[in-house]
């Protein structure tokens, strides 16, 4: 029976056809038949019994992974989660969470809470974040070998049974799944200085519909300048980044066009509406994680010269992505052209298709950016991200800090510290040195490994150096470098104490009082929205900012 389905799928792959291919048509047809014949041996021959699933699964997701991070073999799992995506709706218990699956690690998969929703099932039923969930119903998470995020959706009303641990202690609960919505625009208000502050989150289909309910109602309360929040936001839906611009710019006005090998990827994307205020001062703020559609409409309102850019360059994702339907239900979401706003630049900053000796793409150097202009003449460039008109030395970010980030030192620090400290009022909360003295204690004790840029290059040193027997010549410097450089990486705790600290101080505010809480102490101690309201307060200046002088 193995045999006879592995005939039947030589016989389908070999018949597609050499015609509907792009490139050489010969050149494809026999690679699809050596793949078919590697794929059979490996099928029939192996010691053990393979998964035919999973190795061409592999195999996709390899080829894949020489491309672009955006090109993807999508499982019907992962349609489904990107229509919630751009949906803003799902049926589950109303919770982020995390898994904790170091790669080339022969690890158990752990998977936690780091946020719940307020007033929704996961948060009613007492769980929070921090906590591990070590069981669902009767699947024990580290044993299954799918996504087991997947496991908490299911239809409204059912429930679901959560074993986690909390505290090194195991708790039960059970959860009624119910719709969840999440809002594009999680938070807006209007400031003391009638300012309107709209926080967009994500580029759903209702991003826009929201964005202009929440300025009709701002404006109405007497906002006359607006601050639109696009920090953090990793974009989504273009033709919402488009209709978003339409809100501040006139009808019939090209934002986006792409470009690729393939004629029906080469689109424009214009202004459909009258636009809704033309007039209004406005402040776009963009750190290095917004990304895509943040990018277009932040660009295009740069490019424009309707809007003063704050805070850190932007990620820099120039690239679109369409969707491809495959058989049994998949698809292949795969990168079809690159997008250029209105001055005419590409902002994508990372080249993959030209990589470096160790096939990691390069970022697209700062002496080969080229130069475009803005409505109003001035200089803006390509290739690096959308770059702020005002920049925050406060929004970046530093490799200490995206290193305690990412090995969860941040994270575990804060859910100890929420079980240790009670506060009532986001008035009441305080962060010591104290505190933070106790922060650099829990780093000291912890496993944090932070691996620098320069690590890698003295690495690199000395094995060109054992290359060339000149290794014992070096040693002596060597481990003096070595040992400076240790010492410069927990000097960093330090010297970059003012930015770990407002990260920890987030984080902790939005254990205690959720998004909301979150967003009412960035509006009072953000320095993005401070500089923001400065401008919008200073017309000379802001009018000076958007023309070509």
């Amino acid at each position: 029976m193995k045999r006879k389905l592995i005939y039947i799928i030589s016989f389908v792959l070999l018949s597609i056809g050499i015609y509907s291919f792009k490139s050489d048509g010969f050149e494809v047809a026999k690679q699809i038949e050596i793949f078919v014949a590697f794929f059979k041996q490996l099928n029939i021959s192996y010691v053990d019994e393979t998964n035919p699933a999973a190795l061409m699964n592999t195999a996709m997701t390899a080829i894949t992974n020489t491309l672009d991070p955006y090109t993807k073999f999508w499982t019907e799992q992962d349609i489904v989660a990107s229509k919630i995506r751009s949906s803003g709706k799902y049926v589950g218990i109303g919770a982020s969470i995390f898994t904790d699956d170091p790669e080339g690690e022969e690890t158990e998969i752990r998977l936690f809470i780091s946020e719940t929703f307020k007033d929704f099932p996961a948060e009613k039923s007492g769980l929070k974040a921090g906590d591990e969930i070590i069981k669902i119903d009767d699947i024990v998470v580290a044993n299954y070998e799918g996504r087991p995020a997947d496991l908490l959706k299911g239809e409204a009303g059912t429930q679901v049974i959560l074993e986690y641990i909390r505290q090194g202690k195991k708790q039960k609960t059970i959860i009624n799944r119910s719709l969840v919505k999440v809002n594009a625009v999680p938070y807006y208000k209007l400031l003391s200085d009638n300012t309107g502050y709209i926080v967009l989150s994500r580029f759903s289909q209702t991003a826009s519909s929201e964005i202009i309910a929440a300025l009709k109602e701002l404006k109405a309360e007497g906002a006359n300048k607006l601050i639109l929040d696009l920090r953090g936001n990793p974009g989504g839906l273009l033709i919402e980044a488009v209709r978003i611009c339409n809100i501040f710019v006139e009808k019939g006005l090209k934002i986006v066009h792409t470009e690729s090998v393939v004629n029906e990827h080469k689109k424009e994307y214009k202004t459909k509406n009258q636009v809704l205020d033309k007039e209004i001062p406005l402040v776009v703020l963009i750190n290095g994680r917004s990304a895509s559609a943040s990018e277009i409409v932040s660009g295009s309102m740069q490019d424009l010269d309707r809007g003063v850019i704050i805070g850190a360059r932007s990620f820099g994702k120039g690239l679109v992505q369409n969707k491809r339907p495959l058989k049994h239900n998949t698809s292949l979401k795969i990168t079809t052209s690159r997008y250029f706003i209105p001055s005419g630049r590409c902002i994508q900053a990372l080249d993959y298709w030209n990589r470096n000796a160790d096939n990691v793409p390069v970022r697209t150097k700062e002496s080969d950016y080229k130069s475009f202009k803005t409505r109003n003449g001035r200089t803006v460039y390509d290739g690096g991200g959308v770059f702020p008109d005002i920049e925050v030395e406060a929004t970046k970010r530093s490799e200490i800090a995206k290193a305690l980030l990412k090995e969860r030192i941040i994270f575990d620090f804060v859910t100890n510290f929420y079980y240790q400290h009670q506060f009532k009022t986001l008035e009441g909360f305080k962060f010591s040195d104290s505190d933070y003295n106790s922060f650099l204690d829990f780093v000291k004790k912890s496993n944090f490994k932070f691996k620098t840029k320069t690590d890698s290059l003295l690495e690199d040193v000395l094995t060109v150096a054992t290359k060339e027997t000149l290794d014992k010549s070096i040693s002596k410097e060597y481990k003096a470098l070595k040992s400076r450089l240790s010492q410069a990486k927990k000097e960093a705790l330090t010297s970059q104490r003012k930015e770990i600290r407002e990260i920890l101080i987030k984080e902790i505010v939005k254990r205690y009082f959720y998004r909301e809480g979150l967003y009412t102490y960035e509006i009072k101690n953000s320095e993005e929205v401070k500089e923001a309201q400065n401008i919008l307060n200073n017309p000379d200046r802001y009018t000076k900012m958007l023309s070509n002088k």
